[in-house]
């Protein structure tokens, strides 16, 4: 099916998978990032003028959002940078998506969630309730694309591993340098593929199936639990020391459990995402 997608923030870790995961298909790819580079043009998508004049340019039938600002941390500090790029740019995809008809594609974040409910992984139907500027702002994002977009798909994913800066390559660093690695081991969610994210976008995308969605590998695990399995598959001797989050503090409060339940895709597709193990095998092979 020939269609015109933009594609924001294409060089990030799921705009690089989303274009592996679109080469067979006949749908022209629009890249586009922060500044441009060979192959891709640049849009700022919090300029409203700037969105909409590269939407009407390009005849787009389909956005994918993937530009967000994602450095959990920093967006205690830069909150209304944060804003800008997590909720105004989605506002301003969703205005110039409407007048053409056209579907968006929004990533959110399991931290839309507080994670303070315990231990039974959260449904698209549980109330949201951000204990960070990341998930705050994410969260707003959500609420302009229903605000503002007929036709959109919000899928939230969490603890992401693709091409780029990720969990998975700092471990591996940080492997190499020592014996022993720190790591939190009270904070529950699910180590996700950007491969597997796409997967799931290039299904859906096709669709008049919208909604929200979550978008997460399947299983679940601790961050120290993640390391020691990352450290298993590359064959690393590396001890992992379990710590709580009182003994690793950072600026920005963090949900204790974020294990997503994929009820929307039960209920109505047969989509299936990978074991977050057989997703994380698969990432290995390309290192």
């Amino acid at each position: 099916m020939s269609r015109n997608i933009l594609v924001t923030g294409c060089n990030g870790q799921l705009g690089r998978a989303i274009q592996k995961e679109y080469a067979n298909d006949d749908a022209k790819l629009i890249l586009t990032d922060v500044v441009s580079g060979e192959g891709y043009i640049s849009l700022d998508i919090t300029n409203l003028e700037e969105v909409e004049a590269v939407v009407d340019k390009y005849d787009i039938d389909v956005i994918i959002n993937c530009a967000a600002h994602t450095n959990v941390n920093a967006c205690e500090s830069q909150l209304e940078l944060a804003y800008k790029i997590n909720a105004i740019g989605p506002r301003n995809l969703c205005i110039a998506a409407k007048k053409r008809n056209a579907k968006v594609v929004q990533v959110s974040t399991d931290y839309v969630f507080s994670g303070d409910e315990g231990t039974t992984p959260l449904t698209e139907f549980d109330p949201v309730g951000p204990q960070s500027a990341y998930g705050r702002t994410k969260l707003a994002g959500e609420e302009f694309v229903k605000a503002f977009s007929d036709k959109y798909f919000i899928l939230r994913t969490a603890w992401l591993f693709g091409d780029g800066n990720n969990f998975v390559k700092t471990m591996i660093k940080l492997g190499e340098e020592r014996d022993e690695v720190g790591v939190v081991a009270d904070q529950f969610g699910t180590p996700t593929s950007a491969s597997e994210l796409a997967r799931m976008i290039h299904y859906l995308e096709p669709t008049d199936n919208y909604g929200v969605f979550h978008a997460t590998c399947e299983g679940a695990c601790n961050w120290a639990d993640f390391a020691e399995e990352i450290f298993k598959q590359k064959g690393m001797n590396v001890k992992v020391k379990r710590l709580s989050t009182d003994e690793y503090p950072t600026p920005a409060k963090r949900p204790a459990y974020s294990v997503l339940d994929k009820c929307m895709l039960r209920l109505t597709t047969d989509f299936k995402m990978k074991e977050w193990k057989d997703a994380l095998t698969e990432y290995m092979e390309t290192l």
